[in-house]
């Protein structure tokens, strides 16, 4: 636990305060991390934008590529965590840092420090990091249990997903955690929508028994599920700003300049929205809910593992996870030979 409370402090120095260009700010920070690494350390961490790593992601407790966070030195370490919170705000720091936490909360529970290090989080940075506003292709990931987040930047613009939370336990019972709960405002939005819809006779429960984590799993591509569940257009107009809220719960962990222009725009289709829940009602219950816009993304969230405290949140595009959908545009436009 003390290492963890240290590399928080480290981790709540960084600078949280954007003022600029997204992309321009992460290809900065990632120039500087690079900067300050050995050519061993650096060969770990870098790889060609076109590798296939680049879409492995996962987020189960194991060894991944990318170099460590336990391999770096104090002041590598800052710079590895300055990285991180260009592309978080200020909230989604504090609830990385949270889900980072819990490992020594397991490591306790299950007598394991080596499985469950505070420190088994890794950096990739995918192509040459460009600090030009508007070029430039490349890619970081910071990863580990229950946390994955991949960035990809093509000529300016910032696709943050696959984007992965995860939280166990999802409440922390006892000890000096305790009341520790990173997305349990995201759980209660959902749930108090929910109950809204049931008062109202609309029928957005699918199932009475949950899925046992969400359906997209790890998958590379997130297939799009069955149509279910209640729509926006049949919601009244305070359960479309919770349907909203929602949403806004899991981008707020994102940095503003990236989150809510996408915010706006859903927004502007939230009639196409669809709303779907798994499982019980009441705290405690194990549940599943998922939001889409089946042209476009999801939304999932799972909490039924571990006795209903072990949770999971992810936001997928369909067709632009890993940024591929400008890509396709970038490769059409710039190298059309390739296409």
């Amino acid at each position: 636990m003390k290492k963890h409370l240290a590399l928080a402090v480290v981790f709540l120095s960084a600078p949280l305060v954007h003022a600029g260009n997204p992309a321009t700010e992460m290809g900065r920070a990632a120039r500087n991390f690079l900067k300050g690494l050995t050519p061993e350390q650096k060969a770990k961490a870098t790889f060609e934008f076109s590798d296939e790593e680049r879409e492995n992601w996962h987020f189960i407790p194991l060894d991944r590529k990318g170099l460590k966070l336990s391999e770096l030195t104090p002041a590598q370490t800052h710079s590895a965590y300055a990285l991180l919170a260009s592309g978080l705000s200020q909230k989604g720091v504090l609830n990385a840092t949270s889900i980072m936490g819990l490992e020594a909360v397991l490591a306790e529970m299950e007598n394991d420090p080596v499985r469950r290090d505070t420190q088994k989080y890794y950096i990739a940075i995918f192509g040459d990091p460009s600090t030009k506003p508007k070029k430039g292709v490349w890619g970081w990931r910071f990863e580990g249990h229950h946390l994955s987040l991949n960035y990809t930047i093509v000529n300016g613009n910032v696709v943050a997903t696959p984007a992965f939370f995860g939280t166990n336990p999802a409440i922390v019972k006892k000890g000096p955690l305790k009341g520790t709960r990173p997305l349990g405002r995201l759980e209660d939005q959902a749930r108090a929508l929910m109950q809204s819809l049931k008062a109202a006779g609309k029928g957005a429960v699918i199932s009475d028994k949950p899925p046992r984590d969400i359906l997209s799993s790890q998958d590379r591509i997130a297939s799009k599920p069955e149509s279910k569940g209640v729509a926006g257009g049949d919601m009244n107009a305070e359960q479309k700003n919770m349907l909203l809220g929602v949403l806004r719960e899991f981008s707020s962990n994102t940095r503003v300049e990236v989150a809510r222009p996408a915010m706006a725009e859903i927004a502007g289709v939230v009639d196409k929205l669809r709303f779907a829940w798994a499982g019980g009602l009441n705290k405690g219950d194990p549940h599943y809910f998922r939001i889409t816009d089946e042209g476009a993304f999801m939304v999932e969230y799972a909490n039924t593992q571990n006795g209903a405290n072990h949770a999971h949140a992810v936001w997928r595009l369909f067709e632009g996870d890993f940024g591929r959908d400008i890509l396709g545009e970038h490769l059409q436009k710039e190298h059309p030979e390739k296409n």
